[in-house]
């Protein structure tokens, strides 16, 4: 059976996959980066996971994988195929694509950046499937995004299309490490709203489940948290759309797993703050924790329909 081998490299864990041609996920694994032995180590877990995965597919398709996806963290140069720069892996300027490629035997490899590769899947066969154009904001330790647009996810020029955890929603707000102050991520995020919720509490162990939960239960000091987060996320939110005019907005990340606790005032935020556009539906994800395994296969099959035969090949 023709496959391909598709990699999500986390911070601290990766997700592996062999995937088939409609995105179905023939075979699951997962491993540790080993991130505590330094940046070379994980990226020998990288490829030695990748070996493995090529290893099984022969055994039990009889056939090597035709390629390979890797979603990975941080600043990617998806053109040159190099992962420019990753905090929690310690990586700078690891040419990603070629080092993999080489440890695969020379089959195509595609690298992607891991919020962009999960919205890829989300468009395609999630909670965006249908629709022309999306944008899909996870909501985790930060907010990044992915803009679709005709079944592809932009990269911008530089890269760095769709960093809508960037947007300044409070100017003059609290400081974020990319330089600015008043970020949305720094209001919205779930690491955000943990870091409320633990003040608000004075227990440094409560995080945004727990607002959560409290929030449902009729808590003041977690709606008065909750609410504030809602309000910072609405106003990023119409920023983008007001740019992007998507017809589906997907929610995904840790905070979403709060259901309509969210949902609900997220989109009576939206609601009242849009005038002349037009409000898209708002949906939370649906792929969960494969979507970066889902959107990696989907890269590396988009590779095996670019890459010309022979026949096609200029002489």
């Amino acid at each position: 059976m023709r496959h391909v081998i598709a990699l999500d490299v986390g911070g601290t864990g990766m997700k592996a996959a062999l995937a088939g041609a409609d995105g179905e996920l023939l075979h699951l694994a997962r491993r540790a980066t080993g991130r505590e032995r330094g940046p070379d180590a994980v990226i020998a877990s990288v490829l030695d996971f990748a070996a493995e995965l090529r290893a099984y597919g022969e055994r039990r398709f009889g056939e090597p994988a035709a390629a390979a996806g890797i979603a990975v963290p941080g600043i990617v140069d998806t053109g040159r195929g190099v992962a420019v720069y990753a905090a929690n892996l310690g990586w700078r300027d690891v040419p990603l694509r070629a080092l993999l490629a080489e440890r695969l035997d020379g089959v195509p490899v595609a690298l992607g950046h891991d919020v962009r590769t999960g919205g890829l899947a989300e468009g395609r066969i999630g909670a965006g499937r249908g629709a022309d154009r999306f944008l899909f904001v996870p909501l985790g330790t930060g907010i990044a995004g992915a803009i679709g647009i005709g079944g592809t996810v932009e990269t911008g020029a530089h890269g760095f299309a769709g960093e809508i955890g960037h947007i300044v929603v409070r100017p003059g707000g609290v400081p974020c490490p990319c330089g600015q102050r008043g970020c949305l991520e720094r209001y919205a995020s779930a690491s955000a709203v943990s870091e409320a919720w633990a003040a608000a509490t004075g227990d440094p162990e409560a995080d945004a489940a727990d607002c959560a939960k409290a929030v449902a239960s009729g808590d003041p000091r977690a709606v008065q948290v909750w609410t504030d987060a809602v309000d910072a996320l609405a106003d990023g939110l119409v920023t983008a759309l007001t740019l992007l005019d998507p017809r589906v907005l997907i929610i995904g990340g840790g905070l979403a797993e709060a259901g309509e606790t969210l949902f609900s005032p997220l989109r009576a935020a939206v609601g009242r703050r849009v005038t002349f556009q037009t409000l898209p539906s708002v949906v939370p994800a649906a792929l969960g924790d494969t979507a970066g395994c889902l959107g990696a296969g989907l890269m590396a099959w988009d590779l095996l329909t670019t890459i010309p035969t022979t026949s096609e090949v200029p002489t």
